[in-house]
């Protein structure tokens, strides 16, 4: 469950393309952007290279881009209560193992968008398994774990500078913070050709998928090749799945 199209192959591709390849289901959540935009033919197609099913978006509007659901309330002015019911139907209906998602700083660079994103898919994942909360939503669904993508203080080398060049500084956790560290360099092939699909971020100078496409590969892979995830603690019932069982 993420915040905009391209947060997907940016940040969890890796996991999701190993676990599409293994013949698990996939599927992504997007908090933002109208459906009928240009951006939600890209996720189309990052979808499609990654394997996994059509896109889901909410269609809010993107906190500093009006272009995104014109007419739309922004996501971080819906109700807190409204974002969590759709990600509830979204959880109940798909019914997932494991869910993942951004982390409490707002993944990299603490966008307003990603923050409200991690707010209400922990919310929503609790309440997803209770059935007093959102019956209209279908029947009670308890995931089995919840994992926020993040980049830990000593993983970002590469990275931390690039996002300087244009003026953004990164958000990290302490080493500490990260429960799970992915080596994902077999699918490094699958999770570039993902992030090039978003084209319209290629064109513009700061977006980070045109930071990396202006790097040259080994600095790229480096960046890109490994992934770090915070497992967070659920409410009991919780199941056992784990990231590295994927």
């Amino acid at each position: 469950m993420f915040a905009h199209p391209d947060d997907e192959a940016l940040l969890p591709e890796g996991v999701l393309a190993r676990n599409a390849a293994s013949g698990g289901r996939t599927a992504v959540v997007t908090a933002t952007w109208a459906s009928d935009s240009p951006r939600a033919a890209e996720l189309a197609d990052a979808l499609a290279v990654l394997g996994a099913s059509l896109p889901r978006m909410l269609g809010y509007g993107d906190a500093r881009n009006p272009d995104a659901a014109p007419g739309r309330v922004r996501l971080v002015d819906a109700p807190l209560d409204e974002v969590i019911a759709r990600l509830v139907a979204e959880i109940r209906q798909f019914q997932p193992d494991i869910v993942i998602g951004h982390d409490a700083l707002g993944q990299m660079t603490g966008h307003p968008d990603h923050r409200r994103t991690h707010q209400a898919t922990v919310l929503a994942v609790e309440a997803a398994a209770l059935p007093g909360l959102h019956p209209e939503a279908g029947k009670p669904w308890t995931v089995g774990a919840l994992y926020a993508v993040t980049h830990p203080d000593s993983g970002v080398s590469d990275l931390a500078p690039l996002l300087a060049g244009v003026g953004k500084s990164l958000l990290t956790v302490p080493d500490a913070y990260v429960t799970a560290t992915v080596d994902v360099t077999p699918q490094m092939g699958r999770k570039w050709a993902a992030i090039r699909a978003h084209r319209s971020q290629l064109e513009r100078p700061r977006p980070l998928p045109a930071l990396l496409d202006r790097l040259g590969e080994p600095v790229r892979a480096r960046i890109l090749g490994t992934e770090f995830y915070t497992r967070i603690k659920l409410a009991p019932g919780g199941g056992a799945g784990r990231l590295g069982e994927l």
